[in-house]
């Protein structure tokens, strides 16, 4: 499982870094005005549905479904669910996608509000979505895709899916000249990387498993249990897609730059929540899936434990890093071309607030395994149902005094409630182990988090001291010397403090798993 979680990790891992790159890209080219606006408001659109419909409720009813018949009953009645869900998957957004076009001014206008019909960014945002919004079909199918690929423990492509939509995005910027806008040349890269990726992920599932083909539709036993998932997942997903759209209605009546500032710290902030709590999500519920069918619960809740530790030992230096260096972080990553120091001290404070909720959110995933694997989405919409009230009421109450500032505090005080609910409810209902090797863990990695913030306090002065204000690349040179000095105080911390505990286990795994030594021959005694 940890080398599962290493692979995704590492592929996400690339797919932000190349992320990193395509944003610079869009800080400098885009900046933070209205073209900047009106294109995320387009890629908001797209993205919105595809967590509600593709990756947030299909993914948490599909993936267990498909990985039990899988268990259960072999290829071939899984290869059958998998042709009935995809027919059916692809009728939803064929009709989507056509209301979509037909009704985008009027899409635009409940999204963005504060866009007053007629302007310029209300008209670009239109022409935008229109050329964006068919990225969501093609984006259903690679998660289709990837569902089938995760519930047999291949998860190669689809992490490395998102990679070909910062590349393409790239390219398309990098000849922004021959588009109307630069808004323009970004929509086109989203669409085309959206073929790119049907292509990737359907060569892995045409070589592991066969493509899933047209059908006619049956509603049998597996597609009825899997419809039951699926009702509360879509309304799970939508009420978290709510919370979502509030940020960009009520930032859209915000000054300009508001959005643009959110995505720019939800760009950042997005790191370890996909890198680390997506990946370790991704791979442990079907791992989790498979042993709860298999009848191991022991394996199932010891595979739980063990992805809560990994995700907290990794996420700890981000959640301390950005809330001790955002703005440094911002001038470092986007302070070029048309992005100001003034948008990376409104960035810098947006990640802060957002930084607040990132534990739940690295964490969630890998909690809410605990009833997705067994076949109950209701239960975790629950409490995510609760979150977002909390959430949207807290971030009216919260944009006047603190403008988009409020509006990620929110999101991380919802954040809170979600991941509170959903232990709550697990312990009550018996279904979470957590054992006594994690809530040590959990101790000493926050002694090594404050280890990592004494380490960076000190280390900021003497990156000060000897870094001239006017010095060329003053914040990159800076931000990479503070990397190092966090980096070895938290490596030293951790190897103080989990040292000794690990050599002894993989002491024992050796002796466990070395040869057993053959009995000597007996002595002949003339």
């Amino acid at each position: 499982m940890l080398g599962r979680i290493a692979t995704v990790g590492g592929l996400t891992l690339v797919s932000r870094v190349t992320g990193f790159l395509r944003d610079i890209m869009l800080a400098a080219v885009l900046g933070a005005g209205p073209v900047a606006d009106a294109f995320f408001v387009a890629l908001r659109l797209p993205n919105h549905f595809r967590a509600i419909f593709a990756e947030g409720a299909f993914n948490a009813a599909f993936v267990p479904a498909y990985a039990r018949i899988v268990k259960q009953g072999g290829p071939d009645p899984a290869r059958l669910f998998a042709d009935r869900v995809f027919t059916m998957l692809m009728a939803a957004e064929a009709v989507l996608l056509a209301l979509a076009l037909a009704f985008t001014p009027a899409v635009i206008g409940l999204l963005a509000p504060g866009f007053a019909a007629g302007s310029g960014r209300f008209d670009l945002a239109v022409d935008l979505t229109r050329i964006t919004f068919p990225y969501l079909v093609l984006v259903s199918l690679v998660t289709l895709y990837g569902g089938m690929l995760n519930a047999v423990q291949r998860f190669a492509s689809p992490a490395a899916a998102p990679v070909l939509l910062n590349l393409s995005m790239m390219a398309t910027l990098s000849l922004a000249a021959f588009f109307p806008t630069a808004g323009h040349a970004a929509a086109w890269g989203v669409l085309i990387a959206g073929v790119l990726e049907v292509l990737l992920v359907g060569a892995d599932v045409a070589r592991r498993t066969g493509l899933p083909r047209f059908s006619g539709l049956a509603l049998d036993d597996d597609v009825k249990r899997f419809f039951k998932a699926l009702g509360p997942a879509t309304v799970g997903s939508a009420g978290l897609q709510i919370a979502m759209f509030a940020d960009t209605i009520i930032a859209s009546f915000l000054p300009a730059g508001a959005l643009s500032a959110l995505y720019y710290a939800d760009r950042l902030y997005q790191l370890p929540v996909g890198v680390i709590g997506i990946a370790v999500g991704t791979v442990v519920l079907p791992e989790m899936a498979s042993r709860i069918a298999g009848g191991d619960e022991a394996g199932a809740r010891d595979a739980q434990s063990r992805a809560v530790e990994l995700a907290l030992l990794l996420s700890v230096p981000c959640l301390v890093a950005f809330l001790l260096l955002p703005d440094l972080i911002m001038l470092a990553l986007f302070s070029r071309g048309a992005f100001t120091a003034a948008d990376a001290a409104a960035a810098g404070a947006t990640l802060a607030a957002y930084t607040v909720g990132l534990l739940p959110f690295v964490l969630i995933r890998s909690v809410t395994a605990t009833f997705l694997a067994r076949g109950d989405t209701k239960t975790p919409v629950k409490a995510l149902l609760v979150s977002v009230v909390v959430n949207v009421a807290l971030k009216i109450a919260l944009m006047g005094p603190l403008s988009q500032v409020g509006l990620a505090l929110a999101t991380a005080v919802g954040a809170w409630v979600n991941f509170g609910l959903v232990v709550w409810f697990a312990r009550r209902a018996g279904l979470l182990g957590w054992d006594s090797r994690l809530m040590y863990s959990v101790a000493r990695l926050a002694i090594a988090a404050v280890v990592l913030a004494v380490a960076l306090v000190a280390g900021q002065r003497v990156v000060a001291a000897l870094i001239e204000p006017g010095q060329m690349l003053r914040h990159e040179t800076s931000l990479a010397a503070l990397a190092l000095i966090g980096a070895a105080a938290y490596g030293l911390a951790i190897a103080a403090l989990f040292g000794r505990q690990w050599l002894r286990r993989l002491a024992r795994r050796r002796k466990a798993a070395a040869p057993p030594v053959p009995p000597a021959p007996p002595v002949d005694p003339l």
